[in-house]
């Protein structure tokens, strides 16, 4: 159990811009920097939380194989031998391509680190019993919490990216818990979101041996995350025992407030990190010398369509239309946009630019040198098509709903 109090690394991150050439190296020099050895405990095993948002890859999206690759050199380095990676599964994006495309299979394999799925029938799931009242997650799951089971006594390092959400207005490494933690029905919590997260980290700091952030922002993006972003090369990593603090720079160098994201002053008025930035201690970089990014968080057709239902007209219906039969007209909403429209004609060009640029470079190196540029993909359309009759069932289901809803009140 992790003391939120006094943990090693409280309230301290650290940064560095970096290279292609360098950057291996820059990642040991700032898990060092960082602490990690600290916050870790050898004689544990470590799971490496990767993060996939595509099965496609798009600059600052997923964990990017030097992220990944470095970390690894660097435990293995230091004697931390039992690594295990980690997956979680989402009902628009598919792990066991993401990982391939993505690169990060690459990665496992060449350092002989074993990946789990945790959705998968061997990897059980068990009701986790909270030593503090949850802010909201007994009230979505009024017959309990279930987390994996391997998770328990186990150090876990997270990676995200340095990126905006349409949901949270910035994704990092509070964020980063939220496919791990909780099964299928996690987009039950998305109208409450921020204190979810919050939740997700008091249970990581009572189940987990130790609790570390390595996080890319070599390329960032803005705009709508997590998939369809502007990407920018930014040259700029970050690593700390304080998820609070880590996301809390991260924020601050988008050019957000971070105490203004309603997560990062949630879990920092709790005590569980550090996200005032004027009481965090930044090694390395000073961020005080870096250009403003000015990045902005800005929706997606889709993500507009699900605030309205979160927090806008259509909120009476929200069990209806995300807790019955009628949600795959989400699934297909998320699919056909991402994968039928936006990837094909606007991700798509955006990919072949960033390829073009020194970190599009080096993730071509990885692998077999290839990468996947889906065009109109055939198993996205088949999807959609699939979906469609989920969706046309949804609008009568809806209608209807709204028919009896209307009846009610005139009642």
């Amino acid at each position: 159990m992790i003391d939120p109090a006094g943990f090693p690394g409280r309230g301290k991150v650290a940064v560095l811009k970096t290279s292609p050439e360098s950057v291996l190296e820059d990642y040991a020099h700032l898990m060092d920097l960082a602490g990690y050895r600290d916050a870790l405990p050898q004689d544990r095993e470590t799971l490496l939380k990767i993060n996939i948002s595509w099965d496609t890859w798009y600059p600052a999206c997923s964990t990017t194989p030097w992220q990944l690759e470095g970390t690894i050199r660097k435990l293995r380095a230091d004697g931390y031998e039992r690594l295990l990676g980690a997956h979680n599964d989402t009902v628009v994006v598919d792990a066991y391509v993401g990982e391939v495309n993505n690169k990060h299979r690459f990665v496992t394999d060449l350092y002989g680190v074993e990946s789990c799925h945790l959705y998968e029938p061997q990897f059980r799931w068990v009701r986790y019993e909270p030593k503090q009242p949850f802010l909201v997650l007994d009230k979505i799951f009024p017959e309990g919490v279930e987390v994996p089971e391997i998770f328990f006594d186990r150090n876990i390092i997270h990676f995200p990216t340095v990126k905006t959400h349409v949901f949270t207005v910035i994704t990092g490494a509070m964020k980063n818990a939220f496919g791990g933690l909780l099964n299928k029905r996690r987009h039950w919590t998305h109208s409450v979101i921020d204190e979810t997260l919050v939740d997700l980290l008091m249970i990581q700091q009572d189940i987990h041996s130790g609790l570390f952030a390595v996080m890319d922002g070599t390329f960032a993006g803005d705009g709508p995350g997590p998939r369809a972003m502007r990407w920018h090369e930014k040259d700029i990593i970050l690593a700390s025992a304080d998820q609070v603090a880590i996301d809390a720079v991260s924020a601050k160098l988008q050019g957000f407030d971070p105490l203004s994201l309603p997560f990062i002053r949630l879990a920092h008025e709790r005590g569980l990190g550090v996200g005032d930035v004027n009481e965090i201690e930044i090694v390395g970089h000073d961020i005080r010398a870096e250009p403003a990014w000015n990045f902005i968080q800005t929706d997606t057709f889709a993500s507009k369509g699900q605030k309205m239902i979160y927090h806008g007209a259509l909120k009476p219906l929200e069990g209806a239309l995300l807790r019955s039969p009628v949600v795959p007209w989400s699934y297909f909403a998320s699919n056909f946009y991402h994968n039928v429209y936006w990837y094909p004609y606007v991700g798509r060009p955006r990919v072949e630019a960033a390829l073009r640029t020194k970190w599009g470079r080096l993730f071509h190196e990885y692998g077999d040198g290839s990468v996947v540029l889906p065009g109109m993909e055939p198993r996205a359309v088949a999807t959609a098509a699939m979906a469609a009759g989920g969706l046309a069932l949804g609008g009568l289901l809806l209608a209807h709903a709204l028919r009896k809803r209307k009846g009610g009140d005139e009642g």
